[in-house]
């Protein structure tokens, strides 16, 4: 490893406040070539479905669309990390099924990127670290090299922000989930891809991801396995009917 590359890591892991962490972690990934770096935390809570810690250098006018249209519901890289510790390289193949999500990723010079989740067993919670940057596509040899840089930065930023959140998970007394929820998290328990449960059950995979998004909301979860346990406890996965 390059002497800064220690130095940077090194520093990096004797901070306490996540800010300052994400700061550095900034620094170190525009030196190793990329202008953008963000990182997102999800955790339920006691007056809302989801609290979120986010920090990220993004444009303005994308964190703005991002929210109002909810595209994080619908976002395939979020639906990949939510399921998968395996990094993921955006391209516009993965956005096939939202293109205009890829469309403004290019716009706003955020096109070329990948990203990681860290997946925290005893708390449940799972973090999202991103990499982007407007010029020159990520090749498979840099992912191999900063892969882990990467899971090494995630997971001290994501300890950092677990000791400001509550400890444990808080649980929805009352969860009423749709019967078409109930049928993709059915299907997605028997193994089938979004690919498979849209043709079983004649929708788009973006409705069936939609769906997905909106079980694990509602079961107060991170990922979609976590929302197939939590909805087998609940009792809606008893019946053999799919709808």
């Amino acid at each position: 490893m390059e002497r800064w590359k220690e130095l940077q890591l090194q520093q990096l892991s004797l901070t306490t406040e996540p800010e300052t962490a994400y700061q550095m972690s900034l620094r170190f990934a525009n030196n190793i070539g990329f202008k953008f770096f963000a990182f997102s935390t999800t955790c339920p809570t006691k007056t809302e479905n989801f609290h979120t810690v986010r920090f990220n250098n993004y444009p303005k006018d994308w964190n703005t669309e991002y929210e109002k249209k909810r595209f994080g519901f619908i976002d395939p890289v979020v639906a990949h990390c939510n399921q998968s510790r395996l990094p993921i390289l955006w391209s516009e193949e993965l956005f096939c099924n939202v293109p205009w999500i890829w469309e403004s990723l290019e716009q706003q010079g955020l096109q070329h990127g990948w990203s990681q989740a860290v997946h925290d067993e005893q708390s449940g919670f799972c973090s999202i670290l991103s990499l982007a940057r407007s010029h020159c596509p990520v090749s498979a040899w840099e992912l191999y090299e900063y892969f882990g840089f990467a899971l090494f930065i995630g997971h001290h930023l994501h300890n950092l922000v677990i000791r400001t959140l509550p400890k444990e998970p808080v649980k929805l007394s009352a969860t009423h989930l749709s019967p078409r929820e109930i049928d993709v998290l059915k299907l997605a328990a028997a193994g089938k891809t979004a690919y498979e449960s849209a043709r079983i059950l004649n929708l788009s995979a973006r409705t069936i991801n939609f769906h997905v998004q909106e079980a694990i909301r509602k079961l107060g979860v991170n990922n979609k396995v976590s929302a197939g346990i939590a909805a087998v406890k609940a009792g809606y996965l008893n019946s053999d009917t799919v709808r």
